[in-house]
């Protein structure tokens, strides 16, 4: 068989291994010739043949790349502290079983706390495992993309399927368009509360047992959501929605990482164009609900068909997550062969519910206060993702005022928004090619990749909120056409994008060793500032005028703009200043 091509996120780069059929003993002979009389190496779906099963042997670890050094763990990996084989789940080997006496014997030592003896014998995937979901074939991993894609627009819709028909809450509950509101951001801060519960859960039970639960209940409680006699219970009950249906924002983008190896980029790229799709098209399609029918449990109603659907697909998709595949796997063969020294680490090493709230909630927001990097970065997807909600409260102003358009012409002057996000799609492909092509070269000539290099989509895309947002202010009159001010979705479509697929990946390869805390910190920010800027920003339209509180919005978006040039030219020098230690995967000087 052929290397295994290296599994790239960010700049963490996993040595490729070569995996062979047959396996040398420390003597330098086959073992499995040795094994055949006795053993039957498992793989995966084979019948058992015997209750013996042979381990790897030192010397085909090391024919496999295993060295003393211990890698950076993947991101998409369960957090284990001081592991010594976080190579347990991309590695591919000819028995599937691989003793931590045999590790020892290549200079790698268990942490004090952990489980591990000399009897303990590691899960990996054996060679070609159809279990393996790196192995699937490419039309089963693109077609699952589309399927957490399209999860994640479902719930980035239900977000804002409520902005396209406030007037329908405030004649059904008697309440002002203030409160009316408060059903959009409740929700979007459920965003920020939801990750803290699915992603550790799934890095313990799987991803597919979360998606079940979440989205199940995320369609159940938009039943009382539609059926409420209160404007409590609305709000409550979106605030829930929010939380359950987080999510597919927090573990789709995972998905696609446990499924795609050398395509991880070319999806995250494409992935890229969900979460603020998904707002627009509630927009868009609620506001012919709103106007058509007068009836706001039946926006309702939609988003639960949406999310019924995205439910029963989700629940039918096979596990994907490695570790909780092997360790099923390991807990079958303990159950065939009575021998419970068989595990995965993770079972060797669990953490502690203390160390699982302090890296899932406390390390998260600890970040905020001790990482400048870290917060400038967020702080600018944070402003892009307020700016894309001000524009589903700033347009139904604008047209309102202007042309007396009803909330269904509005939602169509959102398409814009979604052209300039597609035309962004169609960009980041070459973006991701024109990265591999500099990453290999600085391969080849055995040199560090710095983060950095991922600025450049942010660079192309800084501009073009604030230029459509300039547009916006200028076109704001009513001797001007509708086409002018509806143009400007397609500046800020475009940059919104490209720059959130460029920071996001920054984000990655800086905080590598931490990074899904750094990600739940920018999950946090993002949101948080989302679910603001509805409360305040038509009270600022009329407070300032049309032209001007555009105008505002778009200065502000200039001054952000030297953000990633910054980084990009500053970034080593910053991050050694500013980051409390080098969380980066290559720690060489460049």
């Amino acid at each position: 068989m052929s290397p295994r091509s290296s599994l790239d996120l960010g700049n963490n780069h996993i040595t490729p291994y070569t995996v062979t059929s047959a396996n040398a003993n420390a003597d330098g002979e086959d073992s499995s010739s040795i094994a055949s009389s006795e053993t039957k190496a498992y793989n995966g779906s084979e019948k058992t043949q015997s209750k013996l099963y042979k381990a790897e042997t030192h010397n085909s670890l090391k024919e496999l790349g295993v060295r003393k050094d211990v890698p950076q763990q993947d991101i998409n990996q369960p957090p284990v502290e001081n592991p010594i084989f976080p190579e347990e789940y991309v590695l591919e080997t000819g028995t599937g079983l691989v003793k931590a006496k045999t590790l020892e014997s290549l200079g790698r030592e268990p942490s004090e706390k952990s489980k591990i003896n000399d009897e303990t014998e590691f899960v990996t995937f054996t060679t070609d495992d159809p279990e393996n979901p790196l192995n699937w074939p490419m039309w089963i991993k693109w077609l699952y993309t589309m399927f957490f894609s399209l999860a994640v627009i479902s719930a980035a819709y239900g977000s804002s399927c409520l902005s396209g028909g406030l007037f329908t809450i405030n004649d059904k509950y008697h309440v002002s368009t203030e409160v009316s509101t408060l059903t959009v951001s409740l929700m979007v801060i459920g965003f920020c509360v939801g990750p803290l519960i699915w992603a550790p859960l799934s890095e313990q039970i799987g991803r597919r047992p979360v998606y079940f639960i979440s989205f199940g209940l995320y369609t159940i409680f938009n039943i009382p959501c539609a059926l409420s006699p209160n404007i409590g219970g609305l709000l409550v009950c979106r605030f829930l929605c929010g939380v359950f249906s987080s999510s597919a924002l927090t573990n789709a983008g995972a998905s696609l990482v446990d499924i795609h190896s050398e395509t991880r980029g070319l999806a995250i790229a494409f992935f890229s164009f969900c979460p603020y799709s998904g707002p627009v098209l509630g927009g868009v399609v609620n506001g012919f609900i709103s106007v058509g029918t007068n009836r706001f449990d039946l926006m309702i109603w939609v988003n639960m068909a949406f999310a019924g659907v995205m439910w029963i697909v989700l629940s039918l998709i096979p596990e994907t997550y490695a570790p909780v595949i092997l360790k099923k796997r390991a807990k079958r063969l303990r159950r065939e062969t009575g021998n419970q020294n068989i595990m995965t680490e993770q079972e060797a090493s669990p953490l502690s519910f203390k160390e699982m709230v302090k890296i899932n909630l406390l390390l998260p927001l600890k970040f905020v206060v001790t990482e400048p990097v870290l917060d400038l970065i967020c702080g600018y997807v944070a402003l892009i993702y307020a700016l894309l909600y001000a524009f589903f409260f700033a347009y139904p102003y604008i047209f309102n005022k202007l042309y007396g358009f009803k909330d269904n012409k509005i939602g169509l002057m959102l398409i814009p928004i979604l052209i300039g996000a597609g035309l962004a799609v169609t960009t980041t492909p070459m973006l991701e090619s024109h990265y591999k092509k500099v990453t290999h070269k600085l391969i080849d000539e055995k040199r560090p990749i710095p983060p950095e290099l991922r600025l450049w989509g942010a660079m192309i895309g800084a501009p073009f909120p604030a230029i459509a947002l300039f547009i916006l202010g200028a076109t704001s009159f009513k001797h001007i056409i509708w086409v002018g001010p509806a143009s400007s979705g397609i500046a800020f479509g475009y940059g919104m994008v490209l720059i959130y697929y460029s920071l996001n990946n920054y984000i990655l390869d800086t905080y590598a060793k931490y990074a899904a805390s750094a990600l739940a910190t920018k999950v946090f920010l993002r949101s948080t500032a989302g679910a603001a800027f509805p409360l305040f920003v038509t009270y600022m339209y009329k407070r300032l005028g049309l032209q001007w509180a555009s105008w505002l919005l778009a200065f502000i978006s200039l001054a952000n703009v030297l953000i990633p040039f910054a980084f990009y030219k500053f970034g080593k020098t910053l991050r050694a200043k500013w980051c409390k230690e080098d969380y980066t995967v290559h720690r060489e000087d460049y």
